[in-house]
């Protein structure tokens, strides 16, 4: 049985949740992380030493970083529609995964914690209207990229980068901020809560 250590409401976990869902891999969950187990206690730190969720242990196997794990179960479970085991389709997924944790998900870091998670360390209004522009130029990189495959980021088919990039789009649906249009962004947010993955782990980790 796969153990998720890690609490669900975090966007991390709920990548590795997701993932189990689309492949029908039975896990246990335990809660750990803010409001949980401190990630800081020594039993945790012995998984991951950088006292962050989610961790997995498959067997004697540990693994953390969510994007590590994600394309981990893929493998693992040989979910080759998923994950392309062909260097370039497998390339193209890769390249969305590693954008969603490095370009998008910085550009959203200040104007969340300011407006959804209200740190008194992000109330600058200068910062926030800066961080909230940026959030949408890289919201539209992603709507052109929607409008070039007319479904899914990766392609025509949805695969394991949806699974991170549909997390990040759902946050930025539930960030009270003004949105511009984006259409394509739209008629895909509504194509990934069609997936039954998605409506257990997709909003926030709330049901």
């Amino acid at each position: 049985m796969l153990r998720i250590l890690g609490r669900a409401s975090s966007i991390n976990v709920r990548k590795v949740l997701w993932t189990c869902a689309e492949l029908d891999i039975p896990f246990e969950r335990e809660d750990w992380g803010s409001g949980f187990k401190p990630t800081s206690a020594p039993e945790f730190l012995t998984l991951n030493p950088n006292a962050m969720v989610p961790v997995i242990q498959d067997g004697d196997f540990t693994l953390w970083e969510s994007n590590t794990i994600i394309r981990y179960l893929a493998t693992r479970h040989e979910a080759w529609a998923l994950y392309p085991t062909a260097a370039k389709p497998r390339a193209r997924v890769d390249q969305w995964i590693d954008w969603q944790a490095s370009d998008l998900n910085r550009s959203w870091s200040y104007a969340f914690m300011s407006l959804v998670r209200q740190s008194p360390a992000h109330q600058d209004p200068d910062a926030l209207a800066a961080g909230c522009a940026e959030w949408g130029r890289y919201m539209q990189i992603l709507e052109r990229q929607l409008i070039a495959t007319g479904a899914y980021v990766a392609g025509t088919v949805f695969t394991l980068a949806d699974i991170p990039v549909g997390l990040s789009v759902n946050r930025w649906f539930q960030t009270p901020l003004e949105h511009p249009h984006l259409p394509a962004v739209k008629d895909y947010y509504a194509r990934l809560n069609e997936r039954a993955g998605y409506r257990l782990h997709g909003s926030n980790g709330l049901p």
